[in-house]
């Protein structure tokens, strides 16, 4: 599934997202003279975090812009697709924040990751787990369908059990895994939400009726992610991980 990221958007409504990685960054536990690879590093707010241990540290991105918006940050940022990463041995962690439930190619992802890290290295990520954001994802399966729309492929989202024999078939060792809901404040609230990460999937049908999915979305979520003062919150689960590569 192709996505177009806009870094100014993602900023705007999005920037609770690296905020929020602040306990998996705590488990990679940077330190200096590592060699880091951050996979899906986005605009590198999270990146500059790890640069700040004195880790050498290698950003990338499968967008452009976003890379461009790490690299102004005086970031060493390439654009790279998780699919297809070209590293031999080179990193002692790889790190991945929010990128992965993009990715349905997920053994194909793992291979590539293994491949990156020297024997020992440490792969440490955290993504979207299973029943991530469910009310929203079925609300605009509903709407799109309402509208005679073809339903995108939704995501990866998988269980600990089901990442667990992914990464283990793939060669690495699971230290740590564990899901949990996470109930996010979305400060720009539902429409802020879905115009950052559901608006690309229906940039390819005129803007009126973009508007019309997008309000009914919103209205079929509102009694259920709404409170009475109007705050919107997003029904996340995440997925934590640390494994190691045999």
């Amino acid at each position: 599934m192709t996505q177009t990221w806009s870094p100014a958007t993602y900023a705007a409504n999005a920037a609770f997202v690296p905020a929020l990685g602040q306990s998996i960054l705590d488990r990679l536990a940077p330190r200096a003279g590592q060699r880091i690879l951050d996979l899906g590093c986005g605009d590198g707010a999270l990146t500059t975090s790890i640069v700040a241990s004195g880790a050498s540290v290698l950003a990338v991105d499968a967008s452009e812009a976003m890379v461009a918006a790490a690299t102004a940050r005086g970031l060493d940022a390439d654009v790279m697709d998780a699919r297809a990463l070209t590293f031999e041995n080179r990193f002692d962690a790889v790190f991945s924040n929010a990128v992965l439930h993009w990715i349905p190619e997920a053994a194909t992802v793992a291979r590539g990751i293994w491949r990156a890290l020297v024997p020992g290295g440490r792969f440490v990520a955290e993504f979207g787990g299973h029943t991530n954001v469910a009310a929203i994802a079925t609300a605009f399966r509903a709407v799109l369908q309402h509208h005679g729309l073809t339903v995108p492929a939704l995501w990866f989202y998988p269980s600990s059990d089901e990442y667990r024999a992914i990464l283990e078939a793939n060669g690495f060792e699971v230290t740590f895994i564990n899901s949990f809901a996470r109930p996010t404040p979305l400060p720009t609230g539902m429409e802020g939400w879905l115009e950052t990460f559901r608006g690309p999937m229906l940039s390819s049908h005129p803007p009126a009726l973009q508007t019309q999915i997008i309000g009914e979305i919103v209205d079929l979520l509102r009694p259920s992610l709404c409170d009475r003062s109007g705050r919107w919150t997003a029904d996340y689960v995440r997925l934590q991980v640390e494994a190691v590569k045999r």
